[in-house]
Protein backbone atom coordinates (compact mmCIF):
# COMPACT_ATOMS: atom_id res chain seq x y z
CA UNK A 1 0.00 0.00 0.00
CA UNK A 2 1.42 3.37 -1.02
CA UNK A 3 1.74 6.28 1.42
CA UNK A 4 -1.21 7.99 -0.27
CA UNK A 5 -3.50 5.15 0.82
CA UNK A 6 -3.75 3.85 -2.75
CA UNK A 7 -2.37 0.46 -3.78
CA UNK A 8 1.15 0.84 -5.14
CA UNK A 9 0.14 -0.40 -8.60
CA UNK A 10 -2.59 2.27 -8.81
CA UNK A 11 -0.30 5.04 -7.58
CA UNK A 12 2.20 4.15 -10.30
CA UNK A 13 -0.31 4.52 -13.13
CA UNK A 14 -2.31 7.46 -11.71
CA UNK A 15 -0.44 10.12 -13.75
CA UNK A 16 -1.23 8.23 -16.95
CA UNK A 17 -4.89 7.89 -16.00
CA UNK A 18 -5.21 11.61 -15.35
CA UNK A 19 -3.40 12.42 -18.59
CA UNK A 20 -6.01 10.37 -20.41
CA UNK A 21 -8.89 11.93 -18.47
CA UNK A 22 -7.94 15.56 -19.00
CA UNK A 23 -5.77 15.79 -22.11
CA UNK A 24 -5.58 13.02 -24.67
CA UNK A 25 -8.23 12.91 -27.39
CA UNK A 26 -9.73 9.74 -28.75
CA UNK A 27 -8.96 9.91 -32.49
CA UNK A 28 -12.21 8.25 -33.55
CA UNK A 29 -14.39 10.80 -31.78
CA UNK A 30 -16.47 13.12 -33.91
CA UNK A 31 -17.20 16.71 -33.01
CA UNK A 32 -20.50 17.29 -31.27
CA UNK A 33 -22.52 20.46 -30.98
CA UNK A 34 -22.77 21.94 -27.48
CA UNK A 35 -25.37 24.48 -26.48
CA UNK A 36 -23.90 27.70 -25.14
CA UNK A 37 -24.46 28.28 -21.46
CA UNK A 38 -23.65 24.70 -20.42
CA UNK A 39 -21.64 24.87 -17.22
CA UNK A 40 -19.03 22.12 -17.61
CA UNK A 41 -20.15 19.02 -15.65
CA UNK A 42 -16.56 18.54 -14.44
CA UNK A 43 -17.02 21.67 -12.31
CA UNK A 44 -19.58 19.87 -10.17
CA UNK A 45 -16.75 17.58 -9.02
CA UNK A 46 -13.63 19.76 -9.04
CA UNK A 47 -12.99 23.46 -8.47
CA UNK A 48 -13.20 25.78 -11.50
CA UNK A 49 -12.88 29.55 -11.90
CA UNK A 50 -16.23 31.28 -11.51
CA UNK A 51 -17.66 33.72 -14.03
CA UNK A 52 -20.70 35.81 -14.92
CA UNK A 53 -22.19 35.81 -18.41
CA UNK A 54 -22.67 39.46 -19.35
CA UNK A 55 -23.78 39.08 -22.98
CA UNK A 56 -24.72 36.44 -25.53
CA UNK A 57 -24.65 36.40 -29.31
CA UNK A 58 -24.97 34.00 -32.22
CA UNK A 59 -22.52 31.23 -31.33
CA UNK A 60 -20.76 32.98 -28.47
CA UNK A 61 -21.10 34.36 -24.97
CA UNK A 62 -19.14 37.04 -23.13
CA UNK A 63 -17.95 36.20 -19.62
CA UNK A 64 -16.50 38.26 -16.82
CA UNK A 65 -13.99 36.43 -14.62
CA UNK A 66 -13.03 37.93 -11.29
CA UNK A 67 -9.46 37.80 -9.98
CA UNK A 68 -7.91 34.34 -9.93
CA UNK A 69 -4.52 32.65 -9.89
CA UNK A 70 -3.14 30.04 -12.29
CA UNK A 71 0.12 28.11 -12.37
CA UNK A 72 1.63 28.10 -15.86
CA UNK A 73 4.41 26.45 -17.79
CA UNK A 74 6.99 28.28 -19.84
CA UNK A 75 6.37 28.34 -23.59
CA UNK A 76 6.35 24.91 -25.23
CA UNK A 77 7.21 24.94 -28.93
CA UNK A 78 5.58 22.15 -30.90
CA UNK A 79 3.84 21.52 -34.21
CA UNK A 80 0.96 19.83 -32.36
CA UNK A 81 -1.58 21.36 -29.97
CA UNK A 82 -2.25 17.92 -28.47
CA UNK A 83 1.44 17.17 -27.88
CA UNK A 84 2.15 20.63 -26.47
CA UNK A 85 -0.77 20.38 -24.07
CA UNK A 86 0.32 16.89 -23.01
CA UNK A 87 3.84 18.13 -22.19
CA UNK A 88 2.51 21.02 -20.11
CA UNK A 89 -0.08 18.88 -18.37
CA UNK A 90 2.55 16.46 -17.09
CA UNK A 91 4.67 19.29 -15.66
CA UNK A 92 1.66 20.75 -13.88
CA UNK A 93 0.42 17.38 -12.68
CA UNK A 94 3.78 16.86 -10.95
CA UNK A 95 3.34 20.31 -9.38
CA UNK A 96 -0.08 19.64 -7.85
CA UNK A 97 1.05 16.21 -6.65
CA UNK A 98 3.83 17.75 -4.56
CA UNK A 99 6.74 18.60 -6.84
CA UNK A 100 6.96 22.17 -5.53
CA UNK A 101 8.97 24.10 -2.96
CA UNK A 102 6.76 23.04 -0.04
CA UNK A 103 5.92 19.52 -1.13
CA UNK A 104 2.28 20.64 -1.04
CA UNK A 105 -0.24 18.30 -2.62
CA UNK A 106 -3.28 19.96 -4.13
CA UNK A 107 -6.52 18.68 -5.60
CA UNK A 108 -6.98 18.71 -9.35
CA UNK A 109 -8.95 21.63 -10.77
CA UNK A 110 -10.42 22.39 -14.18
CA UNK A 111 -10.08 23.38 -16.92
CA UNK A 112 -6.74 22.51 -18.44
CA UNK A 113 -6.04 25.83 -20.16
CA UNK A 114 -3.74 26.14 -23.17
CA UNK A 115 -2.75 29.50 -24.65
CA UNK A 116 -1.90 29.14 -28.34
CA UNK A 117 0.63 31.60 -29.80
CA UNK A 118 2.97 32.02 -32.75
CA UNK A 119 6.22 30.18 -32.15
CA UNK A 120 9.55 32.01 -32.28
CA UNK A 121 11.24 28.76 -33.31
CA UNK A 122 11.42 28.14 -37.07
CA UNK A 123 10.96 24.39 -36.55
CA UNK A 124 7.59 24.87 -34.80
CA UNK A 125 4.35 26.37 -36.05
CA UNK A 126 3.02 27.31 -32.64
CA UNK A 127 3.90 27.82 -29.00
CA UNK A 128 1.78 26.70 -26.05
CA UNK A 129 1.52 27.78 -22.42
CA UNK A 130 -0.47 25.34 -20.32
CA UNK A 131 -2.05 26.40 -17.01
CA UNK A 132 -3.89 24.88 -14.05
CA UNK A 133 -6.31 26.95 -12.01
CA UNK A 134 -5.17 27.27 -8.37
CA UNK A 135 -7.97 26.42 -5.94
CA UNK A 136 -9.14 28.97 -3.38
CA UNK A 137 -7.30 27.26 -0.52
CA UNK A 138 -3.91 28.07 -2.09
CA UNK A 139 -4.56 31.20 -4.13
CA UNK A 140 -3.23 33.59 -1.48
CA UNK A 141 0.17 31.88 -1.36
CA UNK A 142 0.65 29.10 -3.92
CA UNK A 143 3.95 27.22 -3.65
CA UNK A 144 6.50 27.95 -6.36
CA UNK A 145 8.23 25.37 -8.53
CA UNK A 146 11.16 25.38 -10.94
CA UNK A 147 10.11 25.93 -14.53
CA UNK A 148 6.63 27.19 -13.62
CA UNK A 149 5.30 30.68 -12.97
CA UNK A 150 2.20 32.31 -11.54
CA UNK A 151 -0.40 33.85 -13.81
CA UNK A 152 -2.50 36.40 -11.92
CA UNK A 153 -5.81 37.46 -13.40
CA UNK A 154 -7.42 40.64 -12.25
CA UNK A 155 -10.78 41.37 -13.85
CA UNK A 156 -10.74 39.44 -17.13
CA UNK A 157 -13.25 39.14 -19.96
CA UNK A 158 -13.58 36.30 -22.43
CA UNK A 159 -15.44 35.79 -25.67
CA UNK A 160 -16.28 32.08 -25.49
CA UNK A 161 -17.33 29.41 -27.96
CA UNK A 162 -18.19 25.97 -26.60
CA UNK A 163 -17.74 22.80 -28.63
CA UNK A 164 -18.12 19.10 -28.02
CA UNK A 165 -16.09 16.07 -28.99
CA UNK A 166 -12.34 16.22 -28.48
CA UNK A 167 -9.92 19.11 -28.85
CA UNK A 168 -7.75 17.94 -31.74
CA UNK A 169 -5.02 19.49 -33.87
CA UNK A 170 -7.38 19.83 -36.82
CA UNK A 171 -10.53 20.80 -34.96
CA UNK A 172 -9.30 23.50 -32.57
CA UNK A 173 -8.28 26.06 -35.25
CA UNK A 174 -11.64 25.55 -36.97
CA UNK A 175 -13.49 26.32 -33.74
CA UNK A 176 -11.35 29.41 -33.16
CA UNK A 177 -12.08 30.62 -36.69
CA UNK A 178 -15.80 30.05 -36.11
CA UNK A 179 -15.66 32.23 -32.98
CA UNK A 180 -14.00 35.00 -34.97
CA UNK A 181 -16.78 34.82 -37.54
CA UNK A 182 -19.48 34.88 -34.84
CA UNK A 183 -17.99 38.00 -33.26
CA UNK A 184 -17.63 39.86 -36.54
CA UNK A 185 -19.42 43.21 -36.50
CA UNK A 186 -20.04 43.18 -32.74
CA UNK A 187 -18.52 45.52 -30.16
CA UNK A 188 -16.79 42.49 -28.66
CA UNK A 189 -14.84 41.97 -31.87
CA UNK A 190 -13.33 45.40 -31.29
CA UNK A 191 -12.34 44.43 -27.76
CA UNK A 192 -10.68 41.24 -29.00
CA UNK A 193 -8.87 43.16 -31.75
CA UNK A 194 -7.51 45.66 -29.23
CA UNK A 195 -6.24 42.79 -27.09
CA UNK A 196 -4.53 41.27 -30.13
CA UNK A 197 -2.79 44.56 -30.84
CA UNK A 198 -1.39 44.50 -27.31
CA UNK A 199 -0.43 40.79 -27.57
CA UNK A 200 0.03 40.13 -31.30
CA UNK A 201 1.66 36.73 -30.81
CA UNK A 202 -1.35 35.20 -29.02
CA UNK A 203 -4.01 33.52 -31.16
CA UNK A 204 -6.55 32.17 -28.64
CA UNK A 205 -6.91 30.00 -25.54
CA UNK A 206 -8.38 26.50 -25.28
CA UNK A 207 -10.09 25.20 -22.12
CA UNK A 208 -10.63 21.44 -21.77
CA UNK A 209 -12.96 19.98 -19.13
CA UNK A 210 -14.21 16.48 -19.94
CA UNK A 211 -12.98 12.93 -19.35
CA UNK A 212 -12.43 10.84 -22.51
CA UNK A 213 -14.93 8.15 -21.55
CA UNK A 214 -17.70 10.78 -21.73
CA UNK A 215 -18.96 10.31 -25.27
CA UNK A 216 -21.94 12.65 -24.98
CA UNK A 217 -22.20 16.14 -23.53
CA UNK A 218 -18.47 16.84 -23.72
CA UNK A 219 -17.51 20.47 -23.13
CA UNK A 220 -14.46 22.30 -24.47
CA UNK A 221 -14.13 26.02 -25.04
CA UNK A 222 -12.26 28.55 -27.15
CA UNK A 223 -11.53 31.73 -25.18
CA UNK A 224 -10.52 35.05 -26.69
CA UNK A 225 -9.45 37.11 -23.69
CA UNK A 226 -9.47 40.85 -23.16
CA UNK A 227 -9.14 43.19 -20.19
CA UNK A 228 -10.93 46.44 -20.95
CA UNK A 229 -14.52 47.21 -21.98
CA UNK A 230 -14.63 50.85 -20.91
CA UNK A 231 -14.17 52.14 -24.46
CA UNK A 232 -16.91 49.99 -26.02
Amino acid sequence: MAATGLPSWLSSILPCLLLVIFVLPWPSAAYQKVTLGVFPPTCARVECPMFDVIDEGNGYEIRRYNSSVWMSTSSIDDISFVNGTRTGFLRLFDYVKGKNENGTKMAMTAPVMTEVSTSKEPSSNESFVVSFFIGKRYQANPPSAQGLHLLNWNLKYAAVRQFGGYATDAGVPEEAAALDVSLRGSKWARAVDESRKANPMVFYTVAQYSAPFRTRGRVNEIWMLFDDITTL
